[in-house]
C-alpha cells in the first residue's frame, strides 16, 4: 500500500474511532410501535435519553434502553476509556422492518384469518459531542 493510501486509511480509522454502534435484530414488536419510542430519543445526549427510556411506560423502551447502553459500552471498548458525562449523543437511530411471520387462524365456515406477526431491526450509533458541532 502506498503512503498516501495508508495515510488516508489512518485518517478514516481515526475518524471512525469516535463512532460506535449497536444493533438489535428480530425484535418481536411492530416497527410502528418501536418508532414511537425511537422518535423520543433521536439526537439526544445519551444520559438524558437513558433517563427518558427508563421512565417511559412503553414495552419497547426497556429494549431500547439496553441497546443504547450496549452502544455506549461498545464506544468505551473501542476508545479504551470510560465515557464522561455528557460526552456522547445518539447521532443515528433507525428502525427497519424484519421479515414478517405469516400465519392463519381458523375461522367459521372453512375460512381462515390472516395473522401477521411483525418484527423489526433497530440500529443505534453514538458519537462524541465535539463531532456533532464540527
Amino acid at each position: 500500500m502506498g503512503v498516501r493510501k495508508r495515510n488516508s486509511a489512518d485518517q478514516r480509522k481515526e475518524a471512525n474511532k469516535q463512532v460506535a454502534f449497536a444493533k438489535l435484530l428480530d425484535v418481536p414488536s411492530s416497527p410502528r410501535k418501536m418508532r414511537l419510542v425511537v422518535d423520543m430519543v433521536r439526537g439526544m445526549e445519551v444520559n438524558r435519553a437513558l433517563g427518558v427510556l427508563k421512565f417511559s411506560n412503553k414495552e419497547a423502551a426497556a429494549r431500547l434502553e439496553k441497546l443504547v447502553r450496549s452502544a455506549v459500552a461498545n464506544w468505551e471498548a473501542k476508545n479504551e476509556r470510560k465515557a464522561d458525562a455528557g460526552e456522547l449523543y445518539i447521532s443515528t437511530i433507525f428502525v427497519s422492518p424484519a421479515p414478517m411471520l405469516k400465519r392463519l387462524r381458523t375461522a367459521p365456515q372453512g375460512r381462515g384469518y390472516r395473522i401477521r406477526k411483525r418484527a423489526n431491526h433497530v440500529t443505534v450509533v453514538v458519537d462524541t459531542i465535539d463531532n456533532k458541532n464540527a
